[in-house]
């Protein structure tokens, strides 16, 4: 399950969250990526790696899907494959650019996690990182997602406890799913 969503809807709060509450839980796998920022530079739990190693392991075939973003590399590490086999739920955060890859090579489904305009934007100003015509200028961007995709989309408009258990909902269908492929 490849979530994605717009800065400031809450994934990375409303995952931990979802994580917690299926922990344990052996049809559920939350992968953690590897990234070319450091350790302390915040944000998701990640495996830092300066560019060189991320080179290396990306060359030995060790990412399953990798992408470059705003300056950064990312990396799905290729183990995933023994979970998808065992008809886990492989949970990854990836950027929409490399959805249709991912479609192409494993069962995918997409969660969408969103918010409303005012809540985004309130959320991305508390945050402080960004300027205000930043800010507005990341809401104007349409997200788009390829065709085709088999999408669910939780909306993140109440506590992150309600949000967190719309994402198990959705996992645990996505696992009813993978059971029955």
């Amino acid at each position: 399950m490849a979530v994605v969503g717009p800065s400031g809807a809450g994934k990375d709060t409303l995952m931990a969250l979802a994580r917690t509450q299926v922990e344990g839980d052996a049809r559920f796998r939350f992968v953690q990526r590897a990234i070319t920022r450091p350790a302390e530079a915040g944000g998701e739990a990640h495996r830092p790696l300066n560019l060189a190693a991320f080179e290396a392991e990306r060359e030995a075939g060790h990412f399953a899907l990798w992408w470059n973003v705003h300056g950064l590399f990312y990396g799905i590490p290729r183990n995933i494959e023994q979970d998808l086999a065992a008809r886990r739920v492989v949970v990854a955060n990836l950027s929409r650019g490399v959805l249709a890859e991912a479609a192409s090579r494993y069962p995918l489904r997409v969660l969408v996690v969103s918010a409303p305009i005012a809540v985004l934007a309130a959320r991305l100003t508390a945050r402080g990182r960004e300027s205000v015509a930043d800010i507005k200028a990341r809401l104007q961007r349409e997200m788009t997602l390829a065709p085709g995709l088999d999408i669910a989309t939780v909306m993140n408009d109440a506590t992150p406890e309600e949000g967190a258990a719309r994402v198990v909902a959705e996992l645990s269908r996505a696992a009813e799913d993978a059971r029955r492929s």
